[in-house]
């Protein structure tokens, strides 16, 4: 049976994977925050493509857990044991424990949504509407509205998949199998157990 986040009314857990220097960090400053440095590191090529969408999701994230100063970047977490990510080499799965006011819940399919620079629709009826949007103005590749050239063509198409993202955002049910966390950092306190490879 899942490990679900909803251990009582105001806690939950959470997982997630990171590099074992992240222990160090937890040990020598009690706190660990994601850094544009890190993100870089990881992403190397494709770091562009996450920051810009990292940037997006950092301006409303903070508008509904404020953001400590000093924080740059959130940290992913998994809701469910089940669905966390798995130990690899050179990384750590740190469970933690924490007050939900801290953590921001999404929807991990709504969130494939904005990687993809896809529209996020309301409903099955509208991504229909939507879909047939852009065939009416022969656009195979909707990412291409941000990504391209193609948005400086079609503004009005190209804000309404920007803006339709904030749906990202709306309430995700806890128990949801899709359900994913972000937090704007990890206090040494807050963790339970470490899983190492």
């Amino acid at each position: 049976m899942s490990s679900n986040l909803n251990i009582s009314d105001n806690k939950i857990k959470l997982w997630t994977r990171q590099h074992k220097d992240v222990l160090k960090e937890l040990k020598n400053n009690g706190v660990y925050r994601a850094k544009k440095e890190y993100i870089l590191q990881k992403m190397d090529t494709i770091s562009d493509y996450y920051l810009n969408l990292y940037d997006w999701y950092v301006r409303h994230a903070e508008k509904i857990v404020p953001r400590p100063e000093g924080v740059e970047y959130p940290i992913w977490f998994s809701t469910s044991s089940d669905l966390m990510l798995q130990p690899t080499e050179g990384t750590v799965i740190l469970e933690l424990e924490v007050d939900k006011k801290y953590a921001i819940i999404t929807d991990s399919n709504k969130w494939g949504y904005v990687v993809n620079y896809f529209y996020l629709p309301i409903d099955d009826e509208d991504e229909k509407r939507h879909n047939k949007e852009l065939e009416k103005y022969g656009i195979g590749d909707e990412s291409a509205l941000i990504m391209g050239h193609k948005g400086n063509f079609y503004p009005l198409l190209k804000n309404k998949i920007i803006n339709s993202w904030t749906r990202l955002f709306e309430q995700c049910d806890e128990k949801n199998p899709l359900s994913q966390a972000t937090m704007w950092e990890i206090k040494e306190e807050w963790i339970v157990d470490i899983i190492h490879e």
